[in-house]
């Protein structure tokens, strides 16, 4: 469909499924490493926020104090979720328009 001016609806909405497409591969290649607790808790994150690995040192564990356990990774786990939005906004940022970006 084509509006005056040259505005072509088709070609946009084409386009911006290209962008998201694009967008989609960017979030699913991107991983990042976050840890809490000097390495005790360690996350790994795919840029679409899946977590893809945790790992919790067995010396925590042999301490039993579940809640410092759960503090960590809670500190591991937003660490991460900070690291990918720092890191998609590099990626991605420039790919929205002005106004859309984190």
């Amino acid at each position: 469909m084509k509006f005056p001016g040259g505005f072509d609806m088709n070609s946009m909405m084409k386009q911006a499924q290209k962008m998201q497409e694009e967008m989609g591969r960017q979030m699913k290649s991107t991983v990042v490493d976050a840890s809490a607790g000097g390495g005790a808790v360690v996350v790994k994150m795919r840029g679409d926020f899946e977590v893809i690995e945790l790992t919790i040192s067995p010396d925590l564990v042999k301490d039993g104090d579940v809640e410092m356990i759960q503090d960590l990774t809670m500190a591991a786990l937003g660490e991460a979720r900070r690291k990918v939005e720092e890191k998609l906004k590099g990626q991605l940022g420039g790919m929205l328009p002005p106004g859309l970006g984190f």
